[in-house]
């Protein structure tokens, strides 16, 4: 398993910094997402695997620097993990699902080795008063869980689930009141006014920091500073164990940086106790 996440943050590091089609962009988060099986595929199979086509795989070696897809194939081997073949999984589809997911937080912990976009991500949070946090559709979900522990150690927490014609005046206000940075939970499907919300908040001076389901996504033209976490795609609805945590690690680097963060929480704590808030 460990070689199998190396193998995929390896491969994430060749094609970062590229600029990607698409088109492109889907056969490279495919690539990471199957790091220890794609060496093997011809490119016809790796364009069906992608859902692409095959002209679309020799174009997109090309244009990573490559003679033609054999050249890109013998590089993916070189960074696939020891051993050759797919990890023998679970007998249902169930447990297959949530294999998935332990192996997306496996690599989570493998790109969190290095710290420091993390910790930079919490610093422009904790900085931010107010701080916008927007999630729509399916990232409506994180973004609420976020914003709900985030406003027990942040002055000024203002959740933007909704969107519509009010969404840009309500990014507009919180810039006027003084915010310097918003949180994005960008989850597939991404909806297009999320990207059109991105792109007005940044035009309005904003700092958009996005939680995404890769660094290929969508949204990665429009954020300052992207936070990968993969997405489990085993059921019929995708599951998002990944991108909730890292939510909660950029929790956790928000309160390192703000110094007056204990106070509220144990005052919190002591007024749920006097009104017997919560059941022992």
């Amino acid at each position: 398993m460990t070689d199998a996440v190396g193998a995929a943050a390896r491969l994430q590091q060749l094609f970062e910094g590229r600029r990607l089609t698409p088109t492109q962009r889907r056969i490279a988060h495919c690539l990471v997402r199957q790091a220890a099986d794609v060496p093997y595929l011809s490119s016809v199979e790796l364009a069906r695997l992608a859902g692409v086509s095959q002209p679309s795989v020799t174009r997109f070696a090309v244009a990573l620097g490559f003679d033609g897809y054999p050249a890109l194939r013998d590089r993916l081997r070189a960074v696939a993990p020891t051993g050759h073949g797919i990890v023998e999984r679970s007998a249902n589809p169930y447990q297959r699902a949530v294999q998935a997911e332990i192996d997306n937080l496996t690599h989570l912990a493998s790109l969190l080795t290095d710290p420091e976009p993390v910790e930079r991500a919490g610093r422009l949070l904790a900085a931010s008063r107010p701080l916008p946090v927007l999630g729509l559709r399916a990232s409506a979900a994180p973004a609420r869980g976020f914003a709900y522990f985030a406003a027990k150690v942040h002055t000024d927490v203002r959740l933007l689930d909704e969107g519509g014609s009010l969404l840009a005046d309500r990014i507009d206000t919180a810039r006027r009141a003084g915010a310097s940075a918003l949180l994005c939970f960008a989850l597939p499907r991404h909806p297009r006014e999320l990207l059109d919300a991105l792109a007005h908040a940044r035009a309005a001076g904003l700092t958009v920091v996005t939680v995404a389901d890769g660094t290929f996504a969508p949204v990665a033209a429009h954020s300052d500073l992207l936070l990968p976490a993969a997405v489990g795609t085993g059921l019929v609805f995708d599951t998002v164990s990944a991108p909730m945590l890292l939510g909660q690690v950029l929790l956790e680097a928000m309160c390192d940086a703000l110094p007056e963060a204990q106070a509220p929480l144990e005052e919190f704590d002591a007024r749920a106790a006097a009104r017997g808030l919560f059941v022992d």
